[in-house]
């Protein structure tokens, strides 16, 4: 494996762990003024183990590829398109909370 291309390799390995349909996933990798950019394609279904809880696990996998680019010397970026055909269900509205409380509020209720 070339150096410019571990970065490609570690994110389609890692992607290929997370998601229930490997066979899917397509990474492309780009060079150009910028640095390198890192495309991703995955089923649908799998978008959601790919960008994580609260978007935590794309945050993880990009900060591991600017961790690969700096030893390389290179700004890595990572684009995750979202699949043709994605649906996304709409929010829950949270349900209203009681009225809000100031910190001296709460204080005031746990002393004994």
């Amino acid at each position: 494996m070339t150096d410019n291309m571990k970065d490609r390799d570690f994110i389609e390995y890692v992607v290929k762990m997370l998601v229930d349909n490997p066979d899917d996933v397509k990474v492309e990798r780009k060079i150009d003024e910028m640095g390198v950019l890192i495309t991703l394609d995955v089923n649908p279904k799998d978008m959601g183990m790919v960008i994580g809880r609260e978007g935590m696990t794309a945050k993880a996998l990009r900060t591991l590829l600017r961790v690969i680019g700096a030893r390389n010397n290179a700004r890595v970026n990572l684009k995750i398109n979202e699949p043709e055909g994605s649906e996304r269900p709409p929010r829950e509205e949270r349900p209203a909370t009681e009225e809000k409380k100031t910190l001296d509020d709460v204080m005031n209720d746990i002393q004994i």
